[in-house]
């Protein structure tokens, strides 16, 4: 721990960042990436000693997370090059949003965590569909997303129950992103019917049932 803090440890990191910055903008070497890499790592390695150290104190897991996935991506980058831009957006943003995870599991008290945590690893999804140039609309796929992650605040436990009403939201979402993926796709015509049914089957229903109380 004690080397992990000394000014003299990250001084050398630092430098031999700078050379290797040096040597690829000379193109001597290409190391620049690996180096880079390694140091953020170490520098994750670093908050999360922290956290360790004391673990009733959260905070400390953001930025060492967060450090880790940047650092797997810039390893990803250097190492192998070719499907870098596919998974490097979601190894950053699925990294960040799993130190938010992780503060939930830690506490439970920390149930909000779960909002950022299930943002962030929809957009790290989306980019790597973007990436992959699939011609897929994700918008809707966003609203999905969202939808799934008031699901899990709903259904995940907390020391004061489970948050039923995240269930209003998840139902909204995750409707709205139906929605919009069936019109990205031209196949409203045949939804719209199937809810009206749906909807009108409800109704007969309800009023069976009041109709059954009434007797």
């Amino acid at each position: 721990m004690k080397l992990l803090s000394s000014h003299i440890f990250w001084g050398i990191l630092l430098v031999l960042g700078g050379i290797a910055l040096l040597f690829e903008n000379f193109n001597i070497f290409n190391i620049g990436g690996l180096i880079w890499g390694i140091i953020l790592g170490v520098g994750g390695l670093v908050f999360l000693s922290v956290y360790f150290e004391n673990r009733l104190v959260w905070w400390p897991l953001i930025p060492g997370v967060t450090l880790l996935s940047i650092c797997l991506a810039a390893l990803i980058g250097a190492l192998f090059p070719s499907i870098s831009e596919y998974i490097s957006g979601l190894a950053v943003l699925g990294g960040i949003g799993l130190s938010f995870f992780l503060i939930y599991l830690v506490n439970r008290e920390n149930w909000w965590a779960i909002i950022p945590f299930g943002v962030l690893v929809t957009l790290g999804i989306i980019s790597l569909v973007d990436a992959g140039n699939f011609n897929v609309d994700t918008g809707g796929y966003f609203f999905i997303g969202i939808g799934l992650t008031f699901l899990l605040v709903a259904i995940l436990p907390t020391p004061h129950g489970q948050m039923k009403w995240a269930l209003i939201p998840a139902v909204v979402l995750l409707l709205m992103g139906v929605l919009i993926i069936a019109a990205a796709q031209d196949i409203m015509a045949y939804v719209w019917p199937l809810l009206i049914i749906v909807g009108g089957g409800f109704l007969i229903y309800r009023a069976l049932v009041a109709g059954r109380k009434g007797k």
